[in-house]
């Protein structure tokens, strides 16, 4: 389907299938949609449309209302209607938004006007243009480490993204199932690739599906999206774990993934597609096809079509296969910015991970460089720590960091959930001796009851300093 913008969004909607949205009459949902657009755009001068702060935690409203804005042309600041009220704050205080769809976070100002249908409107002239232009999406990153920024897209941006993935699993009508939030890139991309495809769209609770209520669908037509611990918690079930065996493909990203996991979806023939992306990228930019999954391959796959990624040293130049690098891309899904600055014009964006390409040009993932640990003069990336004592079976979740120390830099140290009570600090310790190097074997053992994860199954690395810290 064409989708540059002199297509019109509310067309492309009218013109989907009945049943496109499993679950959803589509014919209500287009009065949903033309009822929502009437309201934004409703007293809006046209050189001016509003900056929208989307935080519609029902998704059947929360795409009625993106459509609907987007096809009023507006900024659309996509929200975790879970936020508290800080993170509100921070982003009141950088968007100024002039609507707010959803349930309205702070407590009730007598002098904003509750309009109609929820929608909320902070002033009665919008705000004049920023330096991000309109007809933008800002999709929320940053969140776990306690600051809120927004990756600034556009259509022109989420698409290329979409025709990279029908390229590389060669289909045309994408369907998805979709268990994760709307807001997050990983939530939003599979609704972009069904809407712009005339795919099928199913939508339904992580929960509802862990506690065993599957929708009425065939799996076998459809792209399910999951992170890691998504996948651990339902591969605990044989229904559900078998039930995943029967998608045409499980994309997993968001995480890193541990080997006993994925050796557990190996066993159950799960056609699983590890992947490598982010929010700035518009998701997925390297996938595993589930053939070379299924085969034994435990990396990240290979590059999609429409996107570049090079392994570069500390001075930026590239390095050959094998030679652990800065990952670097250049893509056309690649964000304009953070809101509200566009990124300078380069040659390539820099990103915080570290990694390599093998001889097969199979893209493996080290960890990210800002988590590396110094310790005595010697490199120790998290990952690799993190992997080899998940692999003892003695702990049910764990984060590795580094804390200060005046002799060495920086001590490894293990933030971790055992797997019984029985687990001893020593166990670990000669669980792990002969398969990490002394100098990466964690010297603090901090005990939790669980780890501070956001909804992705991205740890808080600030909180977990803070408990590392108190410990000592």
């Amino acid at each position: 389907m064409a989708t540059n913008l002199t297509v019109n969004i509310l067309d492309i909607a009218s013109d989907l299938p009945d049943n496109w949205l499993i679950g959803c009459d589509s014919r209500e949902f287009t009065r949903i949609v033309d009822r929502l657009f009437q309201q934004i755009t409703q007293n809006q001068a046209r050189e001016t449309p509003p900056k929208i702060c989307l935080a519609e935690p029902e998704p059947v409203q929360f795409l009625a209302s993106f459509i609907a804005a987007r096809a009023a042309k507006s900024q659309i600041f996509l929200c975790n209607p879970n936020w508290v009220k800080p993170e509100w704050q921070q982003v009141f205080d950088l968007v100024k938004p002039d609507i707010f769809l959803g349930e309205y976070p702070l407590p009730k100002n007598p002098h904003i006007p509750v309009r109609e249908g929820g929608l909320r409107l902070y002033s009665r002239e919008f705000h004049s243009p920023s330096k991000s232009g309109f007809d933008t999406i800002m999709i929320p990153t940053g969140g776990s480490s306690g600051k809120i920024r927004f990756a600034i897209h556009t259509w022109e941006t989420l698409t290329p993204s979409v025709q990279g993935f029908q390229q590389y699993f060669q289909v045309d009508k994408i369907n998805s199932f979709c268990v994760l939030p709307l807001y997050h890139v990983s939530g939003l991309m599979q609704f972009m690739r069904s809407f712009t495809t005339g795919g099928k769209l199913a939508i339904q609770s992580f929960k509802e599906l862990e506690n065993g209520k599957i929708c009425d669908i065939e799996p076998e037509e459809f792209f399910i999206s999951l992170v890691p611990t998504q996948l651990q918690r339902l591969l605990q079930s044989p229904d559900t774990a078998n039930w995943l065996g029967r998608f045409r493909t499980v994309i997993l990203g968001g995480a890193p993934a541990w080997p006993e996991l994925l050796e557990t979806a190996r066993n159950y023939q799960i056609k699983l597609a590890p992947s490598y992306g982010m929010t700035e990228t518009a998701s997925q930019i390297a996938t595993l096809k589930p053939e070379d999954f299924l085969a034994g391959n435990n990396s990240s796959g290979q590059t999609l079509p429409h996107a570049k990624i090079t392994i570069r040293s500390a001075k930026g130049d590239i390095v050959c296969n094998n030679q652990i690098g800065n990952i670097a891309v250049k893509a056309k899904s690649l964000a304009l910015g953070y809101y509200p600055d566009n990124f300078a014009d380069r040659e390539y964006f820099q990103l915080d991970d570290v990694g390599f390409f093998d001889k097969n040009n199979y893209l493996n993932i080290v960890g990210r460089s800002s988590d590396k640990i110094i310790t005595g003069g010697e490199n120790v990336f998290p990952a690799e720590v993190e992997a080899v004592v998940r692999s003892t079976n003695l702990v049910a979740d764990i984060a590795v960091i580094g804390l200060p120390d005046k002799d060495w830099g920086q001590v490894v140290t293990a933030i971790y959930v055992p797997a019984n009570a029985e687990v001893t600090v020593q166990n670990l310790q000669a669980a792990i001796e002969d398969k990490l190097s002394k100098f990466k074997r964690p010297k603090y053992w901090v005990i939790v009851e669980q780890l501070p994860r956001n909804s992705q199954g991205k740890v808080n690395r600030e909180q977990l300093q803070e408990i590392a810290i108190e410990y000592q």
